[in-house]
């Protein structure tokens, strides 16, 4: 252990005497660049030079890279300089990603993008497409990412630019994301040729080669193309891409149970995130670093997990996703509007092309000044929807909180009416037999004075028979009560042995009796099929709990609302069921409603996403089930039939 320990502290000093000699080389290119500034004599080389300087000081220290890539913008729309703007905002657009700041990066692309398009500027037009790619990576939406790397890759090769082995880098990066290894390792290879010409860069693409290896199971070829890449990134100063590549290191070394190694370079990886504030480099390391202390040291673990969720909200909370599918949403919809304009156009040529040339020529101006009315309303359209967003993004965050304790309020309801009902059986047995035994006792005293010793004795009998019953159904409404109140306390977060055949029933029947007390009509037939083999598994029972109320209860509503429909001939029902499989059990909800159509299948585990008319339902029972499930380490998928059914599956880790 010390002689690892000696090692360790050496490996340290000597990245430290590395790191040092990375900043001073870098610090002479800023030096030089900050030199031309000040000695240029035109507004042209001041932009391109501050330029320099955004793009050099984006590894080393966002302020000053933010600085100078604004005030290169500033400058650009002061002389009016079209192509720097553009160029400048795809720079800044990197600066935003790297921090995680999608929302503004995605608006400076499109903006970038629209001055590019208005244009002609073919290469600018390339750039944003490729650097949009890269951001639909970071938020992993990976083929979007492909369709863009694929739009710049087209232009870049049509028009014969040396940045299509940036194109190449993208793609290949993207593909890898998806397994697509024979893509991914073409376009990482392609990459790798154009070295020469993307000497800053070119570490990426073999970080990218060593994951796809690491994928294959060829751990020597991983760590030889790790190990260049990493030489490349302190050649260039780049400490971004050092941190993705001792992340991708530590989670080989962790494949190959090799958790020293792994703890070293995961822990390397964690520092170069901090120092370019790259919250996805600290997300990954930190992830590692929290799994590789978990066994040896649980705070150390806790303290990286909370890191790396205070990291995850920053970049995937709520109002961060919410602007940034209005911002994809708005884009799509400019998209489909210039698209429809264009097929519009296309016919109109095709249907006029028979007249005469002046006809012609009239009816070609004729579209031209109508599409110039169009972009000129779109563009007072889109201001006026920037405004309407900015007013609503400020009222989503103060009601954002109000709407999920709108959620858990509504199931505690649904709970609440379960146990009632639960607890009532019990509740009217004591009561009826209470009275049974007074009118007895009366009874008895009469018989006393009588003198009559048998019929005394008899009648004490009956009573200690009834109070038997009383006692009786006291526990059980007594068991009820003390389940019922485990379940519905606060989570604790911990993790425990639980039943969770017992789990699946309680809630069944309390979301059945719950409907019940709210709606005498409600009626449906329950139905079990239990896996006795699956026994008790790790969960936090309130939080998976919730999750199956959450399920069964949007299963009872949509048999409701199609017993509704149709008067006759349709018998409701509700099945659950579970099954253990080689490392996992599975969880089934299934209904005989009308299902889900396939046009919203993909947005049900959105926030704020509902079916249900305003004011029955906020949209997040399902966002909330699908975090805690993942949070499990499990899985929730939907299969649908339209008219015929929904079933909701659980997969979780045993």
């Amino acid at each position: 252990m010390l002689k690892k320990n000696i090692l360790l502290s050496f490996l340290f000093f000597l990245q430290l005497v590395v790191n040092a000699q990375d900043n001073a080389t870098n610090s002479k290119i800023i030096d030089s660049l900050k030199y031309a500034l000040a000695k240029a004599k035109d507004d042209s080389t001041r932009i391109k030079t501050m330029g320099g300087l955004g793009f050099s000081y984006q590894v080393l220290n966002i302020d000053s890279a933010l600085k100078y890539t604004s005030a290169g913008i500033n400058l650009a729309r002061q002389i009016g300089s079209a192509k720097d703007e553009a160029n400048l905002l795809a720079t800044l657009s990197g600066i935003m990603s790297q921090q995680g700041k999608f929302a503004e990066a995605l608006n400076l692309l499109f903006k970038s993008l629209k001055i590019a398009e208005d244009n002609n500027f073919s290469y600018e037009i390339a750039r944003a497409n490729r650097r949009l790619g890269g951001v639909y990576f970071d938020l992993e939406n990976f083929p979007k990412a492909i369709i863009y790397g694929l739009k710049a890759l087209k232009l870049d090769e049509e028009k014969k630019y040396k940045s299509a082995g940036t194109d190449h880098i993208t793609l290949a990066n993207a593909y890898e994301k998806i397994n697509n290894l024979d893509s991914a390792t073409f376009h990482a290879e392609m990459a790798i040729k154009e070295k020469d010409f993307l000497n800053n860069i070119i570490q990426t693409a073999y970080r990218i080669s060593g994951d796809i290896e690491v994928k294959k199971g060829r751990y020597q070829q991983a760590d030889s193309l790790f190990r260049d890449g990493l030489a490349l990134s302190k050649t260039n100063s780049d400490f971004f891409t050092c941190s993705e590549i001792y992340s991708s290191i530590a989670t080989m070394f962790l494949k190959l149970n090799k958790k020293d190694s792994a703890l070293f370079n995961a822990l390397k990886g964690f520092e170069y995130g901090e120092k370019v504030l790259s919250k996805k480099g600290i997300i990954v390391s930190g992830s590692l670093l929290a799994e590789l202390y978990d066994s040896t040291q649980p705070a150390m673990a806790l303290r990286y997990c909370k890191i790396v969720a205070s990291e995850k909200d920053s970049l995937f909370g709520m109002a961060n996703i919410q602007t940034i599918q209005n911002l994809i949403t708005r884009q799509e919809e400019k998209e489909k509007e210039l698209e429809d304009t264009r097929a519009s156009y296309r016919n109109s040529l095709k249907f006029y092309g028979l007249l005469t040339g002046i006809i012609a020529l009239l009816i070609i101006a004729f579209i031209l000044y109508r599409n110039m009315k169009q972009k000129q309303k779109a563009n007072v359209l889109l201001q006026h929807q920037k405004e309407k967003v900015e007013t609503t993004l400020a009222e989503l965050k103060s009601t954002q909180a109000q709407l999920i304790q709108s959620e858990k309020m509504a199931s505690l309801g649904e709970l609440t009416a379960g146990i009632a009902h639960e607890i009532q059986n019990p509740l009217n047995f004591v009561n009826n037999f209470s009275e049974v035994n007074k009118e007895l006792l009366g009874e008895m005293n009469d018989e006393i004075e009588k003198g009559n010793l048998d019929e005394v004795k008899a009648i004490a009998k009956d009573i200690i028979e009834n109070e038997e019953k009383i006692n009786q159904h006291g526990k059980r409404a007594d068991v009820i009560v003390k389940g019922m109140l485990q379940h519905s306390q606060a989570s604790t977060g911990k993790k425990e042995p639980t039943d969770i055949n017992k789990l699946a029933d309680e809630y069944l029947r309390l979301s059945y009796h719950g409907l019940r007390a709210k709606d005498k009509n409600f009626n449906a037939t329950l139905k079990t099929d239990f896996d006795e083999s699956v026994g008790n598994i790790s969960i936090i029972p309130q939080d998976i709990g919730r999750v199956i109320l959450n399920l069964i209860t949007n299963a009872f509503y949509a048999t409701n609302e199609k017993t509704k429909q149709l008067s006759q001939g349709y018998e409701p029902t509700v099945s659950v069921s579970t099954k253990k499989m080689a490392d996992k059990i599975e969880i089934k909800i299934t209904d005989n409603g009308d299902g889900i159509p396939q046009k919203i299948i993909d947005k049900i585990f959105q926030p704020f996403f509902t079916t249900k008319p305003t004011g029955q339902g906020t949209g997040l029972g399902l966002s909330l089930a699908y975090d805690i499930v993942k949070a499990h380490g499990g899985e929730i998928k939907v299969e649908t039939k339209e008219n015929e059914g929904t079933e909701f599956i659980i997969q979780l880790p045993l």
